[in-house]
């Protein structure tokens, strides 16, 4: 969008207005993007370590959500259609759950802890 509102030939090639890539980079104007994604530490306490069950604490989702303005809730392993989502997704989802060392990987980890 900030090609749209700042590059007018742009904007008619695509059939956007510039007011509207305007609006666009006025409300990305105060957020805070991070590149190559937030950091977060189990020695921070913001995520739980591979044998507690993986994923992150309240203070790791707020920290993520105030980073990229996310609205990353709590797990879901009681039930619900959260649950199933993220079941689904993560079951299907390629890769090892133990690592070399015979270990369980964090998606190991996190699909013990939602129950799948």
């Amino acid at each position: 969008m900030e090609a749209v509102a700042n590059n007018p030939k742009f904007a008619k090639k695509v059939g956007i207005k510039q007011s509207v890539g305007k609006d666009f980079e006025a409300a990305d104007k105060g957020k805070k993007f991070a590149k190559g994604g937030v950091s977060l530490a189990v020695g921070r306490g913001e995520k739980l370590a591979t044998d507690k069950g993986a994923g992150l604490t309240a203070k790791g989702r707020a920290k993520y959500n105030a980073a990229t303005g996310s609205h990353l809730k709590a797990p879901q392993p009681e039930g619900g259609p959260r649950k199933k989502s993220f079941c689904a997704r993560m079951s299907g989802m390629p890769g090892p759950m133990k690592d070399e060392d015979g270990k369980p990987t964090r998606k190991a980890a996190s699909l013990k802890r939602w129950k799948c």
